[in-house]
């Protein structure tokens, strides 16, 4: 989510990631300079709002920028930031009113055009923005970008969304094309954010020296090494950073990074290595300086339908009630994931009710191979995903189990890099299954849902296209209320089940630690340490 959020960590996206050895230059927190110094990955784009759905880049813009709404740590429940006031008194017609006092990082005041343009310039297919579809239910998004995601359809027929009006500095207005109960959930994500008049002057500079209305500001990076980010003293939210500012450190493993953070060379870890979890050896070697809470992440895999293998969907059912979830959150992850038993995180989406898989989530490993037989489905099995992110010991229980309760060879396929992974998803090249983690942008089970299955969605990488489940989801978006959107999204999730396009595998939780330096140490839903309130003691 990203936006959808594709995560590089193992259950994800919520998702494990493209960690890296060594931090060179500008980097290396010291005791005394307030910098606060955290594992990451390497961002696959350039640091754009509009153009960023992956962690890499996503974790540092929201540390640049503050959009309309922001949530609650606790909750996950949204409160306004940017905004006074998001009325509306039918779900399709918003008016929206910003605070005064906001400004960017360049001293220019955020107003309502910081907006209005932001999201006419994401939404501009010409402008390949990768965050596109999250503007789709404004009217005259079709005008402006009648290709959507995918890009290859007619030319745009306007420029501008004609859902988006600029009343005066501080009030806009967003009408969509029908009611959409989310939408004032979704604008805390941050392809929401504002764009000051510098971007549209020279997006290239932009690019190398972002300008946010966030808590930090862009300081220096060193590509596969760091990026930096230092406190903006002008900032308006309601936390103040208390810290001086970010050090993002690549890694290529987590292993390194976890060494790092035990010995002092690194103040937080946003994933704890399977290495750490056996036994609790965590606890040892940090004391009482980690947690583990559950947040807005599950992994799954995604099957490729454009192989013919694997486009009976009884193939799909059968490879999914053969694994046996329970089994390998409790030894390989040490019950630090749940089992998935359904599409969405429902513990973390207030209202919702968890189940969406049904029976093909649960472990039947006779009926999967009966149904495995029905299909004439031979083998072998190839499970690909990135080799620096931690994933090899999952993947390879999941083969164990599929050649045990299936009678067919499985192998585990890694590739290198997070960014090669991502590069045979967009070129359908995958021959089986592959790991999918996602991190919900927002607490909305539409975030686990349509930014992923729908038709042409950009982390469709199955292409996945059914017109039943569409329709289910256009039902459920435009519900009066939020509860009753709910109880269609489950709907339409049990037409995922009968597809079965992925199959879900558990629900992350945050199993994180942090150094001796850190006070106050707590994690957003998103998995982040809350920069805003975390201090460095004294």
């Amino acid at each position: 989510m990203r936006k959808r959020r594709l995560v590089a960590w193992v259950a994800a996206p919520l998702a494990v990631g493209l960690f890296a050895s060594a931090c060179g230059g500008g980097g290396g927190a010291e005791a005394g300079d307030g910098i606060v110094s955290v594992n990451h990955t390497e961002p696959e784009n350039p640091l754009v709002p509009s153009n960023t759905t992956e962690t890499g880049g996503g974790n540092v813009l929201k540390a640049m920028f503050t959009g309309l709404v922001d949530y609650d740590e606790k909750t996950t429940e949204p409160y306004n930031a940017v905004a006074e006031s998001i009325d509306t008194t039918d779900n399709k017609v918003f008016k929206i009113k910003l605070k005064p006092g906001w400004t960017f990082h360049d001293g220019t005041p955020v107003t309502s055009n910081s907006f209005v343009k932001a999201w006419n310039y994401a939404a501009y297919g010409p402008n390949g923005q990768s965050t596109t579809s999250f503007f789709e239910h404004i009217q005259g998004y079709k005008d402006v970008n009648p290709g959507g995601e995918e890009g290859d359809g007619p030319a745009p027929t306007a420029k501008e969304m004609s859902g988006l009006k600029v009343v005066d500095d501080l009030n806009f207005e967003v009408t969509l094309d029908a009611p959409f109960a989310t939408f004032p959930v979704m604008l805390g994500y941050t392809a929401f954010s504002p764009l000051p008049e510098s971007f549209f002057a020279d997006p290239k500079a932009f690019e190398e020296k972002p300008v946010g209305n966030g808590p930090f500001k862009w300081d220096s990076r060193q590509p596969n090494a760091f990026i930096k980010l230092v406190k903006y003293d002008q900032y308006a939210g309601k936390n103040k950073p208390q810290i001086n500012g970010i050090e993002f450190r690549i890694y290529n493993e987590l292993e390194t990074a976890y060494q790092d953070l035990v010995s002092g060379n690194l103040d937080f870890i946003d994933q704890l290595p399977p290495s750490a979890m056996v036994g609790d050896k965590w606890k040892t070697d940090l004391q009482d300086r980690g947690e583990s809470k559950p947040i807005l992440s599950n992994n799954a895999l995604q099957v490729p339908l454009y192989d013919p293998k694997y486009q009976d969907p009884k193939v799909r059912q059968a490879l999914s009630m053969a694994i046996d979830r329970k089994q390998i959150t409790s030894t390989v992850f040490q019950n630090s994931y749940e089992p998935a038993t359904g599409w969405v995180v429902a513990d973390a989406v207030p209202g919702y009710q968890a189940g969406g898989c049904g029976e093909f989530c649960e472990f039947n490993p006779e009926k999967a191979k009966q149904l495995l037989a029905e299909t004439g489905f031979q083998g072998p099995i190839t499970i690909t995903s990135n080799s620096d992110g931690g994933h090899k010991e999952w993947i390879e229980a999941i083969c164990g189990q599929f050649k045990n309760n299936l009678g067919v060879d499985c192998v585990f396929n890694p590739v290198p890099t997070f960014s090669e992974f991502l590069k045979m998803h967009k070129e359908n090249a995958h021959n089986g299954p592959f790991r999918f983690g996602w991190l919900g942008d927002y607490p909305a089970a539409e975030t686990f849902l349509g930014k992923v299955y729908r038709t042409g969605a950009s982390s469709n990488y199955m292409r996945y296209d059914s017109p039943e489940f569409n329709e289910a989801m256009n039902r459920a978006d435009q519900a009066p209320t939020e509860e009753e959107a709910n109880k269609l999204y489950l709907e339409a999730e049990k037409i995922l089940a009968k597809d079965m396009p992925s199959i879900p595998l558990w629900n992350q939780k945050a199993s994180v630690g942090w150094s001796e330096r850190l006070e106050g140490a707590t994690v957003t839903f998103d998995r982040n340490l809350n920069f805003e309130t975390v201090k460095l003691k004294s």
